[in-house]
């Protein structure tokens, strides 16, 4: 077979995809520089909390709540019903409910919207890899899969950082509902990202209309009944007197309901992606990563101020160099793997690396931050290694996942991997704030981030993957 020169269909559906999860993941992350905004300024509705830190974590992670239930139904339909067309669904979804909570107010109708947002964007992940892992060549999948990823870091990098600005910008004429202004910029942004991306990623050959309206019928409905769910359990709790961390931890409960659903429900039809013991390991070891991610995407900035001291605008940028890094370090862990994907358990084994490492890169930036040194020179030097790991690593357990799941269900598996490492992000928001509020210091947190990577870890050693990419395309051809 002829060498493929120059730019291909599927380089195509990559850059839109990249562009995908940059407003995509703006849009989740804003929420946390508008939280830490609030508090510091005392403002909206975190001004008369009395633990603002932990209230500020629950809304975060309900809105993962919403983002984990989705995880599995939306790689399911996007088996069923095409992986595009959920994408789609899943970037107009998110724009338009970032947009509406910009024109709205109050606590409720805060957290309604970010569940509803959250519920939307989790269909996004499972269905962007396994549509990349359909269209790209086999040996370039790490590659392929680390480049579109790539548009996290710069939608993270961007929420992190241009928050604050945008706040600042609409204060002369929002004055305190100057939060508001970058819900509206970002939702509206992300609208325009839909059409680029239905208009360029359309199928080359096209044997009949794609089912948008039964895929969004089918997601709805699921939807509205995870929405009652996660309301129910905030009110419910809430009346009780519950903690904020406890909440969180009855939200979790809401994924094993759904596991045990899918097991009893769809077990015979997908059960290679739910009992096979390395799948398995490599979904748990994921909850780790998905806390660290959420950890310092949600109270980054206000960690680095804390110790640091300064404005929580030169924090932010300080933790913006973990963010950036992805922009490298996916593509550069996709393509460490690719390099070894022909060697027995070689991906795992790039994997097990690198978060041993990252896992002594968050020690040394809790011991740095801990000992009183506040230069921020060293601190981002320090962020933007670990995040380099960091983010190369995530590209690796992608591509094992990929292999290792049965082509025909990637978008089960995916959405699987998911649904459970949110488990991480919902809880890491609120209990590090909560842990916060009660020890005064981002101390303890930041050392519980170190001991649950060093878990990881653990688990991915207990992956015993033979997958190859020869075997990988045997299997596709």
């Amino acid at each position: 077979m002829a060498k493929e020169k120059g730019w291909q269909r599927y380089h195509t559906i990559w850059l839109m995809l990249f562009l995908g999860w940059i407003f995509s993941y703006a849009d989740r992350t804003l929420t946390g520089p508008v939280v830490t905004w609030m508090i510091s300024s005392n403002v909206g509705f975190l001004k008369a909390a009395a633990n603002p830190h932990a209230l500020g974590g629950l809304l975060g992670s309900l809105f993962f709540a919403g983002y984990m239930l989705t995880q599995f139904p939306g790689g399911y339909f996007g088996d069923k019903f095409g992986y595009r067309t959920i994408i789609v669904i899943s970037i107009f979804w998110a724009g338009i409910t970032t947009l509406i909570t910009g024109l709205t107010g109050g606590l409720i109708a805060f957290i309604a919207l970010r569940v509803f947002t959250g519920l939307g964007e989790g269909v996004l992940y499972s269905n962007d890899r396994s549509l990349i892992a359909q269209v790209t060549p086999p040996e370039k999948l790490g590659l392929g899969l680390g480049i579109v990823m790539g548009g996290l870091s710069v939608g993270l990098t961007a929420a992190l950082v241009g928050t604050i600005y945008l706040i600042n910008w609409a204060k002369p004429f929002l004055g305190l509902n100057a939060w508001k202004a970058p819900f509206l910029a970002l939702g509206s942004a992300t609208i325009v990202i839909g059409v680029l991306i239905y208009t360029f990623t359309k199928p080359q050959y096209k044997a009949s209309s794609e089912p948008f309206g039964k895929a969004f019928t089918s997601l709805l409905k699921y939807s509205v009944v995870f929405l009652a769910a996660i309301m129910g359990v905030y009110f419910a709790t809430n009346a009780m007197g519950l903690t904020d961390v406890v909440i969180a931890v009855i939200l979790t409960g809401l994924a094993f309901i759904l596991i045990v659903f899918i097991y009893n429900n769809k077990g015979t039809e997908i059960r290679p992606v739910l009992k096979d013991r390395n799948l398995i390991l490599i979904y748990l070891s994921a909850i780790p990563i998905l806390w660290h991610l959420w950890f310092y995407g949600f109270w980054g900035g206000a960690v680095v101020k804390d110790f640091g001291g300064g404005t929580l605008t030169s924090a932010l940028l300080v933790i913006s160099f973990n963010a950036i890094a992805g922009l490298m370090g996916f593509p550069l862990g996709g393509k460490l793997s690719d390099m070894v994907a022909h060697k027995r358990n070689g991906r795992r084994n790039v994997l097990i690396i690198l978060t041993g490492l990252l896992t002594v890169f968050i020690f040394i930036f809790a011991a740095y931050v801990m000992s009183g040194r506040k230069d921020m020179v060293v601190e981002s030097i320090i962020l933007f290694v670990s995040g380099l790991i960091f983010f190369a690593l995530q590209a690796v357990s992608h591509a094992l996942t990929a292999e290792t799941a049965p082509t025909a269900l990637r978008g089960s598996a995916f959405g699987m991997w998911n649904l459970i490492a949110e488990i991480g992000a919902v809880l890491s928001p609120v209990v590090s704030g909560a842990l916060r509020d009660s020890t005064g210091s981002w101390g303890t947190p930041l050392i519980l981030d170190g001991v649950l990577m060093a878990i990881s870890c653990l688990l991915i050693m207990g992956v015993a993957s033979t997958v190859t990419t020869s075997a990988a395309k045997s299997e596709v051809a």
